[in-house]
């Protein structure tokens, strides 16, 4: 969701609609662009880098020992063969350490991140098209879709696309990212992505070959991943196994200290460039539109103080205990064979196990810590992501009214329940720890029984214009049946509707704002969908914005579309879908 640049006079108002209702009054610089927080890209380097090498010296012990075999006496039966000792070796090690692992410290049982597309539910659509719960006639899949979860737990999604031809993308997405963060690691999941994808050997093969690699992080994950061409240029040598390489080089991350400290420092960078007055406002407005969470004090960009500090076995410890089989997904798009691709998914990741990823965790005091995190996330009734998708970032929300009530029952917990949980541990951040902002947030008002609204006020003096912004929380609603579809749709056209009802107030004489919009997305990043007027105008002439926006949505909510407006807008999806249609699995 954007964020408009901004800062702040006066905020309070009533949005008819909503319990609890979020208000902000900011005063942007207009002409800049919204920062779009909480993601990091990272741009490929075409230097060449040396490839380091380490050699072991192994001693062995001959042993002297009656033979009861007839076979003839030779010297490879005195000393064996080497290959044949060397994978007898590798054997024993591996069943020996296989049998003797401990469980990870972090993997609990959790809800499938593939959603709708677990195999399970692809079978179940085709046994039937009807949902027994509720009689509704459920969504198509897409025909020629393949998933799958391997041995290990990773699961994966094929689609084949040959718009555009010859090329493909694969995406590892990781289910671990700010808001996963544990006091002492408030940082470390963006410096991790660094140092996975920049130091892996494997990345660097795709250079000079048409492909293109990027990262990223923020609240709820970490993903990496590489558009490339279906085969080499010249060779024409297949370029999905080399993709899939460097992503699951990514899983095995090499943490060396030259790496660690290359990419410290480009963070830290990273961190000057986005201290801006825009990130700022856009840290004010989602610290308190989540206060309730985590995600108020769990920024991708992280502590400085901390980023300074941490050592490769900090790093490492990170990755082995977010990076595992059970909590990353695949993604594979384009002009590719599902049956070849899901053969080479199997050879490329299958060898990848929790057990040896807790193996390698290096700060030993930290598992306890993350195995209670991990106890916290799945244990609470109102955490959404092991309750509605693990897509989203483990925090709990309080839903505005007008939301639907089914989710909003399935999704909230009783006080009892909140109070009982925050005791055995603090999910959501509500207690103060030392590296917390001060920031001075207003007392959150009921304004008539049953309204609440949450204010906050943000001055500083490189702001010069006055902004209002207002949100309601709301569960993200699955559209997985007509009726959701329909839902769906009824909503596009009523926001559709207010927006160029505000846009022509704002072409008016003399507009009492310069700028309007009100929308609701869905926001996988927060784990809620936001319903959001944003809003700026002149200072001397807030009230009146604000007066005159509000009766827009309003005027909406009571009188609903004109017939015109009815009639408009739905050939206009109309459109949309038949263009769609026309292009079939021509997905660009």
């Amino acid at each position: 969701m954007k964020f408009h640049p901004s800062a702040a006079l006066v905020a309070a108002s009533l949005f008819a609609a909503s319990n609890n209702v979020n208000g902000y009054s900011f005063t942007p610089q207009r002409g800049s662009s919204p920062l779009s927080f909480g993601v990091n890209t990272i741009k490929s380097s075409n230097e060449a880098r040396t490839r380091t090498s380490s050699s072991s010296t192994q001693s062995s012990k001959l042993v002297m020992k009656e033979s009861q075999s007839s076979d003839k006496f030779s010297i490879s039966s005195l000393f064996g063969s080497a290959s044949k000792a060397k994978k007898a070796a590798s054997e024993l090690r591996s069943a020996t350490s296989t049998a003797t692992l401990e469980p990870h410290p972090s993997v609990r049982e959790h809800i499938s991140p593939l959603n709708q597309m677990h195999p399970s539910k692809i079978t179940q659509f085709i046994d039937t098209e009807t949902d027994a719960d509720n009689g509704l006639t459920k969504l198509p899949f897409h025909p020629n879709i393949k998933s799958g979860v391997l041995k290990n737990g990773l699961s994966y999604i094929i689609l084949p696309n040959k718009s555009p031809e010859g090329r493909f993308e694969a995406h590892l997405q990781v289910f671990s990212g700010s808001s996963d963060e544990l006091e002492p690691q408030q940082g470390i999941a963006h410096l991790t992505e660094h140092v996975a994808y920049m130091g892996s050997r494997k990345r660097e093969r795709l250079f000079g070959t048409g492909s293109q690699t990027n990262a990223y992080t923020d609240f709820h994950h970490t993903v990496f991943y590489a558009a490339c061409p279906t085969f080499t240029p010249g060779k024409q040598t297949p370029m999905l196994p080399m993709a899939l390489d460097a992503l699951c080089d990514v899983m095995e991350a090499r943490v060396e200290s030259s790496r660690l400290e290359k990419e410290r420092q480009a963070v830290l960078s990273e961190m000057t460039m986005v201290n801006t007055i825009e990130y700022r406002v856009e840290c004010q407005i989602l610290s308190t539109l989540h206060r309730e969470n985590r995600l108020a004090k769990r920024f991708p960009i992280g502590k400085e103080s901390l980023i300074r500090t941490w050592q490769t076995d900090d790093v490492k410890t990170w990755h082995r205990t977010h990076y595992r089989p059970d909590n990353v997904l695949l993604y594979i798009v384009g002009d590719v064979n599902p049956d070849e691709a899901q053969n080479v998914i199997e050879e490329k990741f299958g060898h990848i196990t929790a057990e040896k990823q807790g193996k390698e965790i290096k700060l030993k005091e930290l598992k306890p810590m993350a195995g209670n995190l991990a106890d916290a996330v799945v244990r609470g009734k109102d955490v959404i992501k092991a309750r509605q998708s693990w897509h989203y970032p483990p925090v709990k929300h309080e839903w505005s009214s007008g939301s639907n009530e089914e989710l909003k029952e399935a999704f909230s917990a009783s006080l009892e329940e909140e109070e009982v949980n925050k005791q055995i541990y603090d999910l959501q951040l509500q207690n103060t720890y030392d590296l917390d902002e001060k920031v001075q947030f207003l007392t959150t008002d009921e304004i008539v029984a049953g309204k609440k609204i949450r204010p906050h006020i943000f001055r500083h003096e490189l702001l010069q214009a006055f902004s209002f912004h207002l949100f309601a929380k709301r569960p993200v609603e699955p559209i997985t049946d007509i009726d959701s579809f329909r839902r769906s749709l009824a909503r596009r056209v009523a926001l559709a509707a207010l927006q160029i009802r505000l846009n022509v107030g704002g072409r008016s004489d003399d507009p009492a704002f310069t700028f309007v919009e009100f929308n609701q997305l869905d926001s996988a990043r927060e784990g809620c969908a936001i319903c959001s007027l944003d809003m700026t105008s002149e200072p001397h002439r807030w009230k009146e914005a604000v007066c005159k926006s509000i009766s827009e949505v309003r005027k909406l909510g009571v009188h609903g579309v004109t017939p015109s407006e009815m009639e408009r807008y739905a050939s206009a999806l109309m459109t949309d879908a038949e263009q769609l249609a026309a292009q079939g699995d021509r997905i660009s």
